[in-house]
């Protein structure tokens, strides 16, 4: 019984941006699981449900699929500072990270173990990852979004989404990151190093 309740709460969080435990256990009771407030708030800490930024001011209940939190918490800050944008084409999500960056930041997906993705291949500074469905992908993208907006120490609310245009052609959307000097400078500095 707790298992199966506990992939219905994997499943609620997944598909709506549920902000407290009441919320939780209101969507539980709709699916037919009389829960008091004590079961929410024991799920929720078996899961290891995290929360990140939803927008509006609100926030959201996520699972990073891991036992242990603080490597949830690493995975998210090496997927943060590492990220610098991402576009689709079709179901493959290219996602573009600061040089010498995209193992890393393609561990810390595969870490979080979206349910949509199948697997990532990376290079130096992007990652191909091949997602079950155009629609997923889309839905990846968000996760993702949401994820590299809610976590790290610097505001990354400058993330914006450019509906695809003729630069685009079928590719969808492209999110880009701000782009911080630091970068600029560490990948400089990498790439000189490089060729000497």
């Amino acid at each position: 019984m707790k298992r199966e309740r506990h992939e219905v709460v994997v499943d609620l969080i997944n598909k709506y941006d549920i902000e407290t435990q009441e919320e939780l256990a209101a969507y539980l009771r709709k699916e037919g699981y009389e829960v008091t407030q004590a079961t929410v708030s024991r799920d929720i800490r078996e899961l290891h449900l995290s929360k990140i930024a939803a927008g509006g001011g609100r926030q959201k209940y996520i699972i990073l699929q891991n036992e242990d939190n603080r490597l949830g918490d690493k995975y998210i800050r090496v997927l943060r500072e590492g990220f610098v944008s991402m576009s689709m084409a079709q179901n493959i999500l290219v996602i573009k990270t600061v040089q010498g960056m995209a193992m890393a930041v393609a561990a810390a997906v595969d870490a979080m173990r979206f349910s949509e993705i199948v697997g990532c291949i990376a290079g130096d500074d992007t990652i191909f990852a091949a997602v079950k469905s155009v629609e997923e992908t889309k839905t990846v993208m968000q996760k993702l979004d949401e994820i590299v907006k809610g976590y790290g120490r610097n505001n990354v609310s400058e993330l914006t989404c450019k509906e695809s245009g003729s630069d685009l052609g079928d590719r969808g959307n492209v999110w880009r990151g701000t782009q911080y000097p630091e970068w600029r400078d560490w990948s400089r500095q990498i790439h000189h190093h490089r060729l000497h």
